[in-house]
């Protein structure tokens, strides 16, 4: 179901998306300073090419959290905003509900995405029975 999901999803919003994302990286990565930031975006892009399937895991720390800070100042906001408008959107209809849910998880991070990680819904499902 992942699969078709993730089609369905490249056709409907997760081109527009995933381009927001890289356009951000490429004007982080212009300056050495920004380039960490850059990277992250990439990793972002990636998550919204194909995100049924995949759980972001949200971490903690100082470090993360200026860089969030900076993050919605230059650049965030608007990612966020893209995304949540995306999910209003498609949760209009029945069968745009689940890719709906989709854009709200990725306006979420796209709010606070450093410290955070993806995972595959596997993984995570392993994580649960380590502890």
């Amino acid at each position: 179901m992942k699969t078709i999901g993730n089609i369905i999803w490249i056709l409907v919003c997760g081109v527009w998306l995933a381009l927001g994302w890289i356009l951000a990286g490429f004007l982080w990565s212009i300056t050495i300073i920004g380039l960490p930031i850059g990277m992250q975006c990439f990793k972002m892009a990636r998550l919204s090419f194909a995100p049924f399937g995949k759980e972001v895991l949200y971490g903690t720390g100082a470090m993360s959290f200026l860089v969030n800070v900076l993050w919605l100042i230059f650049g965030g906001l608007e990612l966020a905003l893209a995304s949540a408008l995306f999910g209003v959107l498609l949760c209009l209809t029945m069968i745009g509900i689940p890719f709906g849910k989709q854009c709200f998880k990725l306006a979420q991070l796209s709010l606070m995405p450093f410290g955070a990680s993806v995972i595959n819904s596997g993984q995570l499902r392993t994580l649960a029975v380590r502890r």
